[in-house]
């Protein structure tokens, strides 16, 4: 939905737009006398938003400053898709404010899909404890993605340096420095630095460039072509296996085989699966993930932008409230 604003109307009604921004705050809109105003730029909680399946993430709304969403996506991204709004990220903050929902409504919900953050556990276990808590497979995903870059930036480092190295001694001998290039025209360095891309998507997905590139870069790095079949394997593994036990064995099997690869960029991921096993395969009980938190914080962002930013951070809420709680 979006926002009317005093800006909107002075175009179309040629009224003064800060006086009927000013009227509508105080008088028409009944900001001040929302039952909420005293402590809404600290909490906001709304039980009869409760739903049986939550989302819970942070965002950033106004310079910077953190808020803890707790959102129902039952709602689809419409009126009572806001559960809680707190201000930080700080556990035991938003547990008290949760608990203000009364514990037979926060009984009623059975799966909470969540980050790996472990504060985030700490929450969903202490206030919604018959919930089943779910970490969204696409953060597991970014943090495989993420060792893989790590590996290519290494080496594209080191090309530069090589770069940098060779040019100086040719200088320091008096003779001109000529680049190496691969068949598709690139340098080392620039090979390294265009295939960042292409390391993201699968390769039934790559462009007839991009299936030279990574030709070439995967005969040059073999580790790197390693790291992105372990990356590939952990994505077919969230795409394809169906049942709890099937994705069991094979998450293992993943772990045994980055283990063995002995990447170091990799001790992340494997340590965060060690640690979250059952809550990383909860996701094959129904497929949940935290993709309507990650919109429904886009719509906020969105909203803000409307607005042309935060001025009033309660006032701010008010509005957000009247559409989404």
């Amino acid at each position: 939905m979006r926002p009317t604003t005093s800006r909107s109307l002075d175009g179309y009604y040629h009224i003064n737009s800060s006086t009927f921004e000013k009227q509508y705050k105080e008088i028409l809109s009944g900001y001040r006398q929302w039952s909420e105003l005293s402590h809404a730029d600290e909490w906001l909680v709304f039980p009869k938003n409760m739903g049986s399946r939550l989302c819970i993430d942070e965002t950033a709304i106004s310079d910077g400053e953190l808020y803890t969403v707790v959102s129902n996506p039952e709602a689809r991204g419409g009126k009572g898709s806001l559960l809680a709004l707190v201000k930080g990220v700080k556990a035991q903050d938003i547990i008290n404010t949760l608990k203000l929902v009364p514990e037979n409504l926060r009984s009623m919900v059975k799966e909470v899909t969540m980050d790996l953050s472990n504060s985030m556990n700490l929450i969903v276990r202490c206030c919604f404890p018959k919930a089943s808590r779910t970490i969204d497979r696409f953060h597991v995903q970014k943090l495989a993605c993420d060792a893989l870059q790590e590996m290519r930036i290494a080496h594209r480092w080191d090309a530069i340096q090589e770069e940098a190295d060779a040019m100086e001694e040719a200088r320091h001998c008096g003779k001109e420095y000529s680049l190496v290039t691969f068949a598709n025209g690139d340098t080392r360095k620039q090979l390294l630095a265009r295939s960042r891309y292409l390391l993201f998507k699968s390769s039934e997905k790559w462009t007839e460039s991009q299936k030279q590139r990574a030709s070439i870069l995967f005969q040059l790095y073999p580790d790197i072509k390693e790291a992105y079949s372990l990356t590939h394997s952990l994505r077919v593994i969230f795409n394809k296996n169906r049942t709890k036990n099937e994705s069991r064995l094979s998450l293992a099997r993943w772990y045994d085989k980055v283990d063995s690869s002995g990447f170091k960029s990799f001790n992340v991921i494997a340590s965060t699966l060690y640690e979250h096993y059952d809550e990383v395969l909860n996701f094959f009980n129904s497929r949940s993930t935290n993709a309507f938190a990650e919109s429904f914080n886009a719509k906020i962002k969105q909203f803000r932008v409307q607005l042309r930013g935060v001025v009033d951070i309660k006032f701010f809420f008010f509005r957000l409230v009247k559409i989404y709680a």
